[in-house]
């Protein structure tokens, strides 16, 4: 006589998933934070949640927390991982070379994660990684003008520099929010006859050349404060 139900050492039928779910692949820290970008990217910082990045990856949120213990933890991972991709120069270019080249890879890394980039320029690099990327910003900038005071100035206002023309490439004027009721067209023509003029400067297809002009003014900067019998430094 048999009885229903699933007999003894027999599994009954597979649980199905839920319409719309992909089978949840094994979870790393490295699958998790590729997620994260891959979503920050095509929905922006502000659509990051444990909660969507768990049906991103077909696992419940308590599964993130498992490799990140909470939601800081992975933006701290994402952060190192943009300022970790930067490409650093050749050792045998001069010093002030070396420092050029080190400014267009942080800006070449905002263009990479625009979306991310305004976190990572607020954010408090005080991770490993982020104490060992100043360490060696640090360094370059000591390589050029050797006086520790002159020098952490200097590094200060290259990261202002490089701060503010990412921000305003990658999310910033153009993208921002705009006046509740802006001017017309024909108000600026008007009134603001030197923006009108100015503004054809300021298209995306300008900005290399503007870069180029405000590294280039540190630069000089910097080798004047280095002084004459530093001047080979930046050969």
């Amino acid at each position: 006589m048999t009885t229903q139900g699933t007999a003894p050492g027999r599994r009954g039928p597979p649980r199905a998933q839920p319409r719309g779910s992909k089978p949840a692949a094994a979870l790393t820290r490295e699958s998790i934070l590729e997620a994260a970008l891959a979503m920050v990217a095509a929905d922006g910082l502000a659509a990051l949640s444990t909660r969507r990045l768990g049906e991103r990856l077909g696992c419940e949120a308590m599964s993130i927390y498992h490799h990140y213990p909470g939601k800081q933890h992975l933006l701290d991972a994402m952060v190192d991982h943009a300022i970790g991709s930067l490409e650093w120069p050749p050792e045998d270019l001069a010093p002030v070379e070396r420092l050029r080249f080190a400014m267009y890879a942080y800006r070449a890394m905002a263009h990479r994660f625009p979306a991310l980039f305004p976190l990572v320029a607020l954010h408090r690099l005080n991770t490993e990684t982020g104490v060992r990327f100043i360490e060696r910003i640090l360094h370059l900038v000591q390589d050029v003008v050797p006086d520790a005071e002159l020098a952490a100035r200097h590094f200060r206002t290259v990261g202002y520099y490089l701060a503010g023309a990412a921000l305003d490439e990658t999310s910033g004027y153009a993208k921002g929010p705009s006046a509740a009721v802006p001017v017309s067209d024909e108000f600026i023509v008007r009134e603001c006859p030197r923006l009108v003029a100015a503004s054809r400067y300021f298209k995306a297809d300008q900005w290399d050349r503007t870069f180029a002009l405000g590294v280039d003014a540190l630069l000089q900067a910097m080798l004047r404060d280095a002084g004459p019998q530093n001047t080979k430094r930046g050969r």
